[in-house]
């Protein structure tokens, strides 16, 4: 199973995503992540065997215990890389238990080995061919976090489907 921990916006916020994705229709190369999928991860499991989700539940579930809910900011756009041919077109997140949930699932994963340092943010499109950059959004967007997912990614033809297996409440 292709598993990762993720906060998702409330559907009001994925709508305002959903129009700053607009943004990118007229630029070709650039594939707009569906807005029902719009997610921060927090932690990419990759593929794990099935008898491992009764400890991610249980880890899930402490962890997202230990933070109380807080308000998630979404600001400008971005790109992944910054320089050089984009490949991620994201909007920064920040909220001040984005880094403690983080943290705190990597710790109680250390077999779980990261690339890259967390950094919050919610892509808004993935490149699939030659593809512009497009001047920096200000977003302005806030909500609520109240619970963490962990989430079963299937990759299919048509791009990456999500399940949420369980929804772990924040403290």
């Amino acid at each position: 199973m292709r598993l990762f921990y993720a906060i998702f916006p409330p559907r009001q916020v994925q709508k305002a995503l959903e129009e700053a994705q607009g943004k990118v229709q007229g630029f070709k190369g650039w594939k707009p992540s569906p807005p029902h999928q719009l997610h921060i991860t927090l932690l990419f499991l990759g593929e794990q065997p099935e008898e491992r989700l009764t400890e991610f539940r249980r880890v899930g579930q402490e962890v997202a215990a230990s933070v109380p809910a807080f308000a998630v900011q979404l600001g400008g756009t971005g790109y992944f890389p910054a320089s050089g041919s984009p490949r991620v077109w994201f909007v920064k997140a920040t909220g001040e238990g984005l880094e403690p949930l983080a943290r705190g699932l990597r710790v109680a994963l250390p077999d779980i080995k990261t690339k890259e340092p967390f950094h919050a943010h919610l892509t808004l499109a993935r490149k699939k061919s030659p593809a512009p950059r497009m001047g920096p959004l200000v977003l302005g967007l806030e909500f609520m976090a109240k619970a963490v997912c962990l989430v079963e990614s299937r990759l299919e033809r048509s791009g990456s489907r999500y399940r949420v297996l369980d929804q772990f409440p924040l403290g």
